[in-house]
């Protein structure tokens, strides 16, 4: 029987950073499931003693003490959570001091930096990919390609549109996203609209059986999900790619994130914002 804990995210601000970071440490354990249960904006210390409650409550309940991951710039705050019966790992806690010793000053201690808007520009450019992701997505509009840093290629339900708007987010790339159509996939030549664009194209494939599962939840006993169509997509849209030199990436098991790192590292696409 798969061990369960339950795992709080506790943050004086959204919770995004301890999420994000919680998670990645906790995908090294296949075989633990994980309840995870998130607190933000802990900006007190009656704050943390309620959530120290509700910590202590989750452990009685279960049996086994809770992991808490943190990030919580106030000390005081910080102290009080720490007398939750839990496992407490703190990333400010973990490393601010290092980091001060390092450079020999303290840090400022102001909450919201992570995600704050103090560089306007870089917001500014986030919404501005982003607008431009979702404008361009699934070939809605072909006319800004020139634009465009990358246009993703693909069958439906391969991950264009999410690896598009996680670039737009994370690293202020302008991408658009265009679907390979059975028409398309008939064919030996790209897409008219995409052929001026050889150098900005990138493809993404999926394993075909994976793709079934994913269109059948769409449009259940569809040819769409069939598994002969399913199939005959894939291979074409890749044998597609190989003809023309195109780049691809096959994404059944590949995070988004890889998949958006990965492409950007290809087409050399500078990073333009910061997380």
């Amino acid at each position: 029987m798969r061990q369960r804990r339950t795992v709080f995210f506790v943050s004086d601000q959204t919770g995004v950073t301890a999420e994000t970071m919680g998670h990645s440490l906790l995908t090294q354990f296949d075989g633990m499931d994980f309840r995870p249960v998130t607190l933000p904006f802990i900006i007190s210390v009656d704050k943390a003693r309620e959530a120290v409650a509700k910590i202590d409550q989750a452990g009685r309940e279960e049996g086994m003490r809770p992991v808490v991951f943190a990030t919580l710039v106030n000390a005081d705050v910080r102290d009080a959570l720490k007398r939750a019966e839990c496992l407490f790992l703190d990333f400010f806690d973990a490393f601010l001091g290092p980091l001060e010793r390092e450079f020999g000053e303290p840090s400022a201690h102001v909450l919201g930096r992570a995600h704050g808007m103090a560089d306007l520009n870089a917001y500014t450019m986030r919404i501005n990919a982003t607008n431009f992701a979702l404008a361009n997505d699934d070939g809605a509009r072909t006319r800004d390609y020139d634009r465009a840093d990358v246009i993703l290629l693909g069958v439906s339900r391969s991950g264009k549109t999410p690896t598009c708007v996680y670039m737009a987010l994370q690293y202020g790339a302008f991408a658009a996203n265009y679907p390979l159509t059975e028409d398309d996939l008939d064919g030996a030549r790209l897409p008219g609209a995409v052929e001026p664009f050889r150098h900005k194209l990138f493809g993404l494939t999926i394993d075909a059986v994976r793709l079934q599962q994913i269109r059948q939840e769409r449009r259940p006993d569809s040819r769409y999900a069939s598994a002969q169509q399913c199939a005959f997509e894939v291979r074409a849209a890749e044998q597609l790619f190989e003809r023309h030199g195109i780049p691809y990436l096959e994404t059944t098991d590949t995070s988004i994130e890889e998949i958006a790192s990965r492409v950007l590292e290809r087409l050399a696409i500078p990073r333009r914002v910061r997380p």
